[in-house]
Formats: C-alpha cells, structure tokens, sequence
C-alpha cells in the first residue's frame, strides 16, 4: 500500500491522498497507484473529477454553542468543498458521511438542492427568533458548482424576503453575483461580506488554495461590493505562521484600499485528519519550510500542532500568537478598520400570519 510520503500532488488539489477515516475499520484508496496499478514513470496519475450527491437533510439552520466563533446560527448549502483548501479544518466533518478528510472532501460533495425551501420553512415557524444567520461558517457557499445550481442565491432571495440579516464568508468572487440582494438586506443593516484573504501570492494561492478565486479577484470583489454600498471587511484566515504570517500587514492594506471597512484573522487549525494532510502538503511544496512551519504552530499550540481550548484555539498562545495579535491591531488601525458590524432583525417580516388556536 502506497504511503503518503510517496505520494505527488495532483494538479487543482489540495489533497493528493485520501487518510483512513477514523469512524472507519476498513480503509481502501482508490487513488492509491498500488490498487489502480499505475506507472508513474510511464504514466499520468490518474485525475479525480468531482462528483455531486443529493443531501436530503430535513432541516438546513444548524445551531452550536460554541462560546468563541461569534455566531450561533448558520447555514451550509454545501457539505465537501471543491475549493480543497489543504488546510481547511471542516475536512474531518466528511468522516461522519463514510468518506475521507482528504481527496474526498473536496471530489464528493453533499448538495441540498432543497436548501431555499426549507430555510423558508423554518423562518415562517414561530419557533425562529429572529438572529444573524451566516453563510456558511463550515464550507464555502460559493464554490464552483454553485454558478451552475444557485443553491446560495435562492437562500439569499429566501433572507431578503423576510429582511433576515446574514453574515457571508468566502473566498470566491462569485459573491459579486448576488449583489442586488445584498443591497436590498443592506438597506435594512442586514448584510455583511467578509471576503477570506490567506495570501497575496498568487503561486501559493495556487496549490494552498487550489479551486479558489485568485487573490486579485478577491481585491476586485471587495471593490465591487463597496461600490454597491454593501458593508464589506476581510477575514485573513487562516494565518499560517511560517508561511503567510509576514503577509498580514501587506493583506490588510490592500483589501483597505479596496474598501474593506472591517477585518479578522484566525490562526491555522489542524484537527484529525487535517494534521498529516497539512504535513505531506508541506513536504510536496515546501519542504525547506516545513519544520520551521510546524515547530511555529506547535509554539502556538501548546506543543502540539492541534489544540481545541475554547477562547485559545482560534487565535493561539504564547510569544508568536502575542506577535501576531498585535500585528494584525496595529495594521488594522493604521487602515481604520473596525470591528465587524453588528447586523439589525428590527425589519425581520414573516410572510404570512399566523392564526391562533381561536382564529
């Protein structure tokens, strides 16, 4: 069986192998060239193509309780993402579907074709109070597939209908689509985009971030959601120290002179599956920087390179977090950015009313 030090990268992914799911006893790689009896040396490994599977969840609002990531509700019209950002910490989440964190994640993705429905459904109940909803806060709502399926769109025209505000992040200019309905929740403070900015090297942005849209298209949707008076800002997420820390000042001032109002970071997590992946990815593109890269987040981290302490993990610990934070403050201040706004649900409207037991 192959290992993954023997592995290539494959072009437009950020995974080139798929690691045992952990819910799994049984593990076989169709990628492996082992099981497809490939010769690397005569022949081109063999490309996965992205396949699509009908999600017929029942409900799309997920709620958490977690006390540091700033929302409670969101929304995911997509499970599995074809940007295949090597780093992304929801790749462990397609364990729970019988597939794997690695080339699954971003190759089989879980679509709910019946998203706008439901979300329609669920703001008409009398059980919804009225709150920011954000999309996606697990995977991106604007990955390929979505120009074809307008899965993201028809939950937007599903929010604007009722005036329920919604907070969008992303990493695709896809979202400039969508700009005449996030001007109508503007209107009613119910919008705002935070566009995620890793890097500005378009080469790194090519292999960490493969099906992404390239960081001046990012630049270039931040303008045109400002030029439509939509409140726009800059997640720089996730900082790889190491990698893309150096960038933060250089990230920040760009995306200010192309209008962003508001910025965040977060600090690179590794989860489960995420860690290996994370460190053949570095082997295969950057194997002069990998143990500075590692022993970076493993000061960040308490000595391991995944820790999950609320109130810590987003951010981290120690001497570089402390380095990190106050270079992300200062660069904001010299940009005058805020932090992100608070959105309003005073202009939140059912469509219908409903009646009670006696009319």
């Amino acid at each position: 069986m192959e290992t993954p030090q023997s592995r290539a990268a494959i072009r437009g992914r950020g995974a080139s192998w798929s690691p045992a799911n952990r819910f799994e006893k049984l593990h076989v790689d169709l990628n492996d060239v082992d099981v497809v009896d490939v010769d690397l040396e005569t022949e081109e490994r063999p490309q996965r193509g992205t396949q699509y599977f009908r999600d017929e969840t029942k409900s799309v609002i997920t709620r958490n309780n977690s006390p540091d990531v700033g929302f409670e509700t969101s929304l995911n019209p997509y499970r599995g993402c074809e940007h295949g950002c090597i780093y992304c910490y929801a790749r462990p989440t397609h364990e729970y579907l019988g597939f794997s964190a690695g080339l699954d994640f971003e190759s089989k993705i879980m679509v709910k074709t019946r998203a706008p429905e439901l979300l329609r459904a669920e703001l008409e109940s009398q059980r919804w109070h009225p709150q920011t909803l954000v999309l996606s806060g697990v995977t991106d709502p604007y990955q390929p597939v979505e120009r074809k399926l307008g899965i993201t769109r028809g939950c937007l025209e599903v929010l604007a209908r009722f005036r329920n505000p919604v907070a969008i992040i992303t990493k695709n200019r896809l979202v400039t689509r969508d700009v005449d309905l996030l001007r109508d929740l503007a209107a009613y403070n119910g919008v705002a985009v935070n566009i995620s900015v890793t890097s500005l090297d378009s080469n790194l942005q090519r292999v960490l971030e493969p099906r992404t849209s390239s960081p001046q298209a990012r630049l270039d949707a931040i303008r045109h959601l400002r030029n439509a008076g939509i409140p726009t800002g800059v997640m720089v997420a996730p900082i790889i120290p190491g990698l893309t820390d150096h960038e933060v000042p250089r990230i920040l001032d760009a995306c200010a002179k192309a209008g962003a109002q508001f910025a965040a970071y977060t600090i690179v997590r590794l989860p489960w599956a995420v860690a290996p992946l994370f460190e053949h990815w570095l082997e295969e593109h950057f194997p002069e920087r990998k143990e500075k890269v590692l022993g970076r987040i493993r000061d960040l981290r308490q000595s391991r390179l995944n820790n999950s302490q609320w109130h810590t993990r987003m951010t981290g610990e120690g001497i570089f977090a402390e380095q990190i934070a106050s270079m992300f403050a200062i660069s904001c201040r010299r940009n005058r950015m805020c932090a992100r706004p608070k959105l309003s649900c005073a202009s939140f409207q059912r469509s219908t009313t409903q009646l009670g037991l006696f009319g």
